[in-house]
């Protein structure tokens, strides 16, 4: 099958080419497809106008546009669809230039099956409350996930939260299909060295993007930690969208924290399986919010492929993916001393952190993206059916 991958922005600095879209074309072209990425250059201009190949996936960056911005590259991605002649097109994100195009794409006689995937909520509660788009992008955007999900032959959702929100949108549940992320084959392959007693610290991790937790929380549960094991030490790995690192650093040096905080900021991809071996214990605190909930947290399952024993939040994905004593620890959210208390337990109890990163890795396996691409396949079977059936084919 030829498929064409559309994405709403370049493989570089975002996350969601790299964590999601890219390891599934992979695995679909070991499985015997063709896969194409097109991609508009948001955010990286100097990928634009460039094809380059990732083990087998060619990624075409369209060009800049001149002039007539949305209009251009609205235009110059459907035409780099077409040229594909795919049999079908998946959309990563329905929203901006690629939205757009897809859109267009259903006005098309014989229009090519068209499915949409949904990694995240993106209107309101969801993206468009985070980020400081204009107004009126947050009306498009809005506008765009409820439309192009309604107009989809299929859907691929990344959580379980999604999945329920799709379907009050009064969607079949047959056209929608619980597509999770997976683990990278390098994540799993991560080797752990044993805790050291010798070693004069304890590491715990904390691998995140910020802006999906309280980072009050997070350093009054370390200063709880810290006074019961004086050798404790904070890796933080990861950078906010508007500076909440920032936020973070701040507290720990008014808290005196500041010499057993490691802020390592945001990391390349082949530097976070050295990052995640030095962890001992690995922290994944959340807000209660409908973007949390949504969210197919990437990281907690990369946490999970290293075998690292895991406290989260009860939110979301993470009930999803841990069962408390068995494959991790869950904490209420927003409760910094169930945080603390949870952590000092496994500290102290080096059976549980075992026990908990084997059974973490052993869940983790699961969700391999060779597993998970025949997922994406009766997704494209569905809308081809779909489509076929619309056009009278059948």
């Amino acid at each position: 099958m030829r498929v064409v991958m559309l994405a709403p922005f370049g493989i570089r600095p975002k996350g969601t080419l790299a964590a999601r879209m890219l390891p599934l074309a992979q695995a679909l072209v070991r499985s015997g497809h063709r896969v194409v990425i097109v991609a508009p250059p948001v955010h990286n201009p100097d990928d634009a106008a460039t094809c380059v190949e990732y083990e087998g996936v060619p990624v075409i960056h369209t060009a800049v546009p001149a002039a007539l911005g949305a209009v251009q590259q609205t235009l110059a991605l459907l035409q780099e669809t077409l040229r594909q002649r795919p049999d079908v097109v998946h959309l990563f994100k329905p929203k901006g230039y690629a939205g757009l195009a897809a859109l267009a794409l259903r006005h098309l006689r014989p229009a090519p099956p068209l499915v949409v995937d949904t990694d995240d909520w993106e209107g309101s509660g969801g993206w468009n409350d985070l980020l400081p788009y204009p107004s009126a992008a947050k009306r498009l955007f809005a506008w765009q996930e409820r439309d192009l999900l309604r107009r989809a032959d299929a859907i691929t959702v990344a959580s379980r939260t999604l999945e329920t929100l799709v379907w009050s949108m009064g969607i079949a549940p047959e056209r929608v299909f619980y597509l999770p992320n997976g683990v990278r084959t390098s994540i799993l392959n991560t080797q752990r060295s044993a805790f050291n007693p010798q070693r004069p610290t304890f590491n715990l991790l904390l691998y995140t993007r910020f802006w999906e937790l309280d980072v009050c929380e997070i350093v009054a549960a370390l200063v709880g930690v810290a006074v019961r094991c004086p050798t404790v030490r904070l890796i933080v790995a990861g950078k906010g969208e508007r500076g909440e690192e920032n936020e973070l650093l701040q507290l720990v040096q008014r808290a005196g924290l500041a010499p057993i905080v490691d802020y390592r900021g945001w990391l390349t991809p082949n530097r976070i399986p050295e990052t995640l071996a030095e962890a001992d214990i690995a922290l994944m605190p959340m807000r209660d919010t409908l973007i949390n909930r949504a969210r197919g947290l990437a990281k907690l399952l990369e946490l999970m492929g290293a075998g690292l024993p895991i406290v989260a939040s009860r939110v979301g994905q993470a009930t999803e993916y841990l069962e408390h004593g068995i494959s991790g620890w869950l904490v209420p959210p927003g409760n910094p001393g169930a945080l603390a208390e949870a952590v000092l337990q496994l500290i102290g109890d080096a059976n549980l952190r075992q026990r908990l990163g084997d059974g973490a890795r052993c869940v983790a396996m699961r969700y391999s993206w060779n597993t998970l691409a025949s997922i994406a396949e009766h997704a494209y079977m569905r809308a081809v059916q779909r489509r076929s059936l619309d056009s009278g084919d059948l």
